[in-house]
């Protein structure tokens, strides 16, 4: 019996621990089943206050440069070049002399040509005076007077032989490298030009362009939203292969327009200054319009947009910190970001970081971009 006594009261002490600890049990296990419905993750972004600004619209275009006038210089009379009287690539003046061409044969020509002038022009003051007095008939005084005109014709054609045995330069500029060389026979009217002259101070930059963006800027110009540098154009500005900025400014010309019944483009022709000679024919370039001011719009990083071929897609953020997907008009790039003009109200919160982990409807918490960056890196 008092065996008995004893394992009745082990009983009731282990009854009430096993009750414990099946209740902690329980607890512990209820905890758990409800952590992963109670721990619901907001997902973290970073936005930006849309604010309206007043931004220099700036229209780019690519272009080669052109010399302003191209002068082919050929003989005018047959010989052997006896000197070059020029260095290639140097710059000459409009009559300078380039070449001299063997002019012995032409001196003879108008030394013979001058005498023969000579011989008619006294027979002709004879036959004139003997005229007057009936010395002479009609006939052989007008025949006396045709002799010397033909005489002073043919002395004309002579000096000017003569004088084109020296070659000129038709314009000022820049000469090239030369096609002949000292004892090489030319001939009038040969296809092959001696050497070219480019006139390159002012210098032209080709640029090409849709015809219906070149209507768009013709517009803008005629509005008075592309500012004029004066009253012959617009101002443009030259992005240099290197990158950096012409220091000189040109003035577009829409005179020298032309579209391309194949492609629908339109050449532009801008006229620079080059009195550095900085600029030569063929350089590659992007010409710099300025389109004047635009008011109103809003400057959007590209990460923010999902682009779409009228309109693009931007996520705001509501009072209620809920995503709403909003269609902007973003018509082109100004300093690395969209040019928003339709879509957006000012103080409107845009999405800028985050915008791949929610969707419309979600409800994302804002932060700045340090956090941001910071959670990120801890769940990477």
């Amino acid at each position: 019996m008092k065996g008995s006594g004893r394992m009745t009261g082990v009983s009731r002490i282990r009854v009430p621990l096993l009750s414990l600890v099946m209740a902690t049990l329980l607890a512990a296990c209820g905890s758990d089943a409800q952590s992963p419905a109670s721990q619901v993750m907001v997902p973290h972004v970073v936005v930006l206050d849309a604010t309206p600004e007043t931004v220099t619209v700036i229209n780019e275009l690519p272009g080669r440069t052109a010399a302003y006038r191209i002068a082919e210089v050929r003989p005018q009379v047959n010989g052997l070049v006896k000197k070059r009287l020029f260095e290639e690539g140097s710059e000459v003046e409009e009559g300078q002399q380039l070449y001299q061409i063997d002019d012995a044969i032409y001196q003879a020509a108008y030394k013979k040509a001058a005498a023969n002038l000579r011989t008619a022009q006294l027979q002709a003051r004879r036959y004139a005076e003997l005229a007057k007095v009936d010395a002479v008939s009609r006939q052989a005084h007008d025949d006396a007077q045709a002799a010397y005109q033909q005489a002073q014709a043919e002395a004309d054609l002579a000096r000017i032989n003569l004088e084109y045995s020296k070659v000129l330069s038709p314009i000022s500029g820049r000469i090239g490298r030369s096609a002949v060389s000292e004892g090489a026979l030319v001939t009038n009217g040969q296809p092959h030009a001696m050497a070219t002259v480019q006139q390159l101070d002012p210098i032209y930059v080709d640029m090409t362009q849709s015809s219906v963006e070149l209507m768009a800027l013709r517009k803008a110009l005629e509005e008075g939203q592309i500012r004029k540098a004066d009253e012959k154009g617009a101002q443009v500005r030259l992005r240099l292969e290197d990158g950096s900025i012409y220091e000189h400014a040109g003035i577009l010309k829409f005179s020298e327009v032309e579209v391309s019944p194949g492609t629908g483009s339109v050449t532009l022709r801008a006229e620079f200054p080059n009195p550095d000679r900085k600029l030569l024919p063929g350089m590659f370039v992007h010409a710099l319009v300025d389109s004047g001011e635009r008011a109103g719009v809003y400057l959007i990083p590209n990460q923010a947009l999902i682009l779409g071929n009228t309109h693009s897609t931007v996520y705001v953020v509501d009072e209620e910190n809920r995503v709403e997907a909003r269609s902007v008009l973003n018509e082109r790039m100004v300093n690395n970001k969209w040019m928003v003009t339709e879509g957006l109200q000012p103080g409107d919160r845009v999405i800028i970081e985050g915008r791949q982990r929610v969707r419309a409807g979600t409800e994302v918490e804002v932060v700045d971009a340090g956090t941001s960056q910071a959670s990120e890196a801890e769940q990477g």
